[in-house]
């Protein structure tokens, strides 16, 4: 049956398919199974990732079919995530190592570093940014990228992520204004001051983390668990933040689903959700004042969680 797959469209159609059928969950940089078999069958073909379509009638040898169809397998058979089978996730336009040392790059703080972060910045004359909780070091590294005048510090509690965050500076020739730095949140950041600071902390609740499909199994779980209202992480930075920001400062956080968790705990604090293109996306941006002027009761909700 396998030889009726002569083109690369063929192989994409039927990658869809059989994913579909086998009921595999996407959320790993796609959300489909199509685009997922898209990324696979063209990472088999030693192809770029952005083909133009009109190869897509292009013919397939036997071993290049083979070797696709083995991919496909993998896919199902291990529910790894297709970027773990490919060791490469792209993120605001770069392509980023991944592996199971870190969370895979799908955060949509990609889309506000490619506009600039505006206007969320406007008037802030930034010279230094943190990227908080790095992980595989995307959002620092590509934040140093799009802003070749910024110096920026990628910080994390894991060894292993910060390990593979350095390999990925390096892969993308910014390891020279880019510090990697071992910190549980800011612990290990006494001093320091940003003009920024950019956050994809953990915000997972108890119950999601154990009811996650087979594919988040490969993740490392410190980068997701974060409490029973996801919020555990969060709140910490809140409280915080204001030593590490300048004055004028913004932070920028993404607490996914925990959002409506968080406008109820904290209901005075005036946080700005930011708005993509996809819509609202549980990001939220404030700037140092407005964290000063709540910091009694961001600090009481925080010290409570231990």
């Amino acid at each position: 049956m396998s030889e009726e797959l002569q083109t690369i469209i063929d192989l994409i159609r039927y990658g869809g398919s059989r994913f579909n059928a086998a009921g595999l969950t996407f959320g790993h940089s796609y959300d489909n199974a199509l685009d997922e078999a898209t990324q696979l069958t063209l990472f088999a073909l030693h192809m770029p990732h952005d083909l133009s379509p009109v190869y897509g009638q292009a013919r397939v040898t036997a071993e290049e079919r083979k070797a696709v169809l083995a991919l496909f397998q993998r896919r199902i058979d291990e529910r790894m995530p297709a970027a773990y089978l490919t060791g490469e996730a792209w993120f605001a336009g770069l392509s980023f190592k991944t592996d199971s040392r870190a969370l895979v790059p799908r955060s949509p703080i990609a889309e506000l570093i490619e506009a600039g972060f505006h206007p969320w910045i406007e008037g802030l004359d930034v010279h230094r940014a943190l990227d908080l909780c790095t992980g595989s070091g995307c959002i620092g590294i590509a934040m140093a990228h799009h802003q070749p005048e910024w110096q920026v510090d990628c910080a994390d509690i894991s060894d292993d992520a910060l390990a593979l965050a350095r390999e990925n500076a390096e892969r993308l020739h910014v390891d020279r204004r880019v510090r990697m730095l071992k910190s549980d949140l800011f612990a290990g950041l006494s001093g320091e001051v940003y003009d920024l600071i950019v956050s994809n902390p953990p915000y997972v609740t108890h119950a999601e983390v154990d009811a996650l499909p087979s594919e988040y199994r490969f993740e490392p779980e410190l980068g997701l668990r974060a409490g029973d209202d996801g919020l555990d992480i969060a709140l910490r930075i809140l409280r915080d933040a204001p030593r590490h920001l300048s004055e004028g400062g913004v932070l920028i956080v993404e607490v996914g689903e925990s959002e409506r968790a968080l406008e109820a705990l904290l209901p005075e604090l005036a946080l700005a959700w930011i708005e993509f293109r996809v819509g609202q996306m549980g990001v939220f941006a404030v700037d140092r004042e407005t964290l000063l002027a709540h910091a009694e009761r961001i600090a009481e909700l925080a010290n409570a969680r231990g």
